[in-house]
């Protein structure tokens, strides 16, 4: 296990009855809120009544910035950021999923700088002061609720980035699963779908020697395989969202690689397809993941992926090899089973886009994409086709 800090200064509120102190803890940075959410889905389930009225209980002003996309575009905090600066705010309350929390965390970062936000994601070292952050959630994902980390798209350059800064890591996060019952089936499996990709992100790995890491993404994983199916079934079972909720934040929140020298692969492929064709991010990793570890298998890895079947969905096979292929087999009907569609060309991804996509994934990632198994452009192209 090699040397780690682990710190994540975020203030988790859990629960059902915890919002009646949301305006306290905003005052303890601002009084002056920028309200930011999505297409409107909050106005019709009463989420936006509950935190406006909050607000105004404690005389909290706000402002607000609307419409945010799904897969979050730059376009969009630029616009955020001229609403927070012609009114002086000195608060973001972001109330939504990954995408809401994502592009605040890019608007909390430029606020301070004379510079085009697309350039803070390209380089965020030039964040030296941010705006704090305050989280609402409502989806169960991307875990952005608890981690430095944000992903935007860029239309124009057809490109999906990621930056991190400690400086837009939120300062607290609200996180009631009923909040979450509301969500359509296909954003919610997609969620969980979001949820196992970052955890086998920080799972694969070789010879870190850390037991105990693997031990709890084990554990994440078998939590998402029992309570997806549930949610599909009984979208308003609690146990089942808070379960749910609560995996999102720790699959990637640092606690999975701390430890470990890991290198994310198939975020970067994926972020391509998005980039492109605008999916839903948590069903693209899905679709690539089993055909990314089809192609990682080898005698190196056989035994890890071996371990991932026996531990994760409790294959019973002894030889590694053949353990390894029956749990990419599970993995690919758990996911298929969750009504995910599991090709490319279900989810409008063009063939003749496959190879230039491919290859701008790996110059993206500085010519190639390191992880469980360094991928060259063709590696990608191959997964790609592989998934189409």
């Amino acid at each position: 296990m090699k040397d780690f800090v682990f710190n994540v200064d975020t203030k988790i509120i859990f629960g059902e009855n915890q919002l009646s102190e949301l305006g306290k803890e905003i005052k303890k940075y601002g009084k002056k809120v920028l309200l930011c959410y999505g297409g409107g889905s909050i106005k019709k389930n009463g989420i936006y009544d509950d935190i406006t009225g909050e607000l105004k209980k404690d005389g909290i002003e706000y402002v607000e910035l609307s419409g945010i996309e799904p897969n979050p575009r730059v376009d969009s905090a630029r616009e955020g950021l001229k609403i927070a600066r012609e009114n002086k705010v000195d608060f973001i309350l972001a109330v939504g999923g990954g995408s809401v929390v994502d592009l605040a965390k890019l608007i909390s970062g430029a606020y301070y700088l004379d510079v085009d936000p697309w350039q803070v994601v390209l380089d965020s070292s030039k964040i030296e002061k941010a705006l704090p952050i305050g989280v609402v959630l409502t989806i169960a994902a991307t875990g952005t609720e608890m981690d430095p980390f944000s992903v935007i798209t860029n239309l124009e350059t057809k490109e999906k980035l990621s930056f991190a800064s400690d400086l837009v890591l939120p300062v607290f996060s609200f996180m009631n699963p009923k909040y979450t019952f509301t969500v359509p089936e296909k954003h919610t499996v997609a969620g969980v779908c979001d949820i196992m990709s970052h955890t086998m992100e920080n799972y694969f790995s070789l010879g870190d020697g850390c037991y105990f890491q693997n031990k709890l993404s084990e554990g994440l994983l078998k939590t998402c395989i029992k309570y997806g199916p549930i949610l599909k079934k009984d979208p308003k079972n609690y146990e089942a969202r808070a379960n749910i909720m609560w995996a999102s934040t720790w699959a990637i929140n640092g606690l999975l690689d701390s430890g470990k020298s890991t290198s994310w692969s198939v975020h970067p492929m994926e972020h391509e397809l998005s980039a492109f064709f605008d999916i839903t991010h948590g069903t693209g990793l899905a679709i690539l993941t089993p055909r990314w570890l089809e192609h990682c298998l080898d005698e190196e890895r056989q035994e890890t992926i071996g371990n991932f079947a026996r531990n994760v969905f409790d294959v019973k096979e002894e030889d590694d090899l053949k353990a390894a292929k029956e749990g990419i087999k599970k993995l690919y009907e758990f996911f298929e089973n969750l009504g995910v569609p599991m090709s490319l060309r279900q989810v409008g991804i063009e063939e003749d886009k496959l190879k230039e996509m491919a290859d701008l994934a790996v110059e993206h990632a500085g010519g190639k994409i390191k992880g469980f198994k360094t991928l060259y452009g063709e590696d990608v192209y191959q997964i790609y086709k592989a998934s189409f």
